[in-house]
């Protein structure tokens, strides 16, 4: 059986029809606080009776969005990610601030990262990055009826350069390897899905 992801006062919960034994927390100490994460180290009991630590990051979430053009064409994003050491070409994102509504994030980080607005915000879907150390889920919308607008712009800290990519592409970009950042390959997944069950196609 699946399960259902639900906001509850800004903070996402699953519940499932069949859980897996849940580890307890026995004790835990949270060894750092930044401005985008946190890093926690708990010790846990497991469903037999044994103990083990868990490294746990915490994040807020995110929000990425597949931002469409009326001729159908992507809209993406370069910039230079210090931990991978490499410019990356990514779908617009960024996470959420404190309890912020993922379509207000979603719409938010279009604006600063591509200067469109969008007239439809819908939600694909969503999923952890890595759930096996961190908390992190993102929210994945496709955006429509985009117009550009004037806003805050950029954050100081990132330096970003637009590309307008075919879904066909965008697929090429995938397989070819230029693609490599892994929510923007499945935010273009899953729009390629949607526009198969629309066009009847693949």
């Amino acid at each position: 059986m699946g399960a259902v992801r639900e906001e509850t006062s800004g903070k996402t919960e699953t519940k499932a029809s069949s859980d897996l034994p849940r580890e307890m927390k026995i004790a835990g100490e949270r060894l750092y606080t930044g401005r985008v994460l946190s890093l926690e180290v708990d010790r846990v009991r497991l469903a037999g009776g044994a103990e083990a630590v868990r490294e746990v990051v915490r994040h807020p979430g995110a929000a990425v969005v597949v931002p469409m053009l009326d001729d159908g064409r992507v809209v993406l994003v370069r910039q230079f990610r210090y931990a991978a050491g490499e410019t990356l070409l990514e779908l617009p994102a960024g996470k959420r601030d404190g309890n912020e509504d993922p379509a207000a994030c979603a719409a938010r980080e279009l604006a600063e990262e591509t200067g469109f607005a969008a007239a439809r915000l819908e939600y694909l879907a969503g999923f952890f990055t890595a759930p096996g150390f961190t908390d992190e889920f993102i929210h994945c919308f496709l955006a429509s009826g985009l117009r550009p607008v004037a806003g805050p712009g950029q954050d100081a800290d990132e330096e970003l350069e637009l590309r307008f990519v075919t879904l066909d592409e965008a697929r090429r970009l995938i397989a070819s390897g230029e693609i490599r950042d892994a929510k923007t390959i499945v935010g273009l997944l899953l729009y390629a899905t949607r526009r198969g069950q629309e066009t009847g196609g693949g």
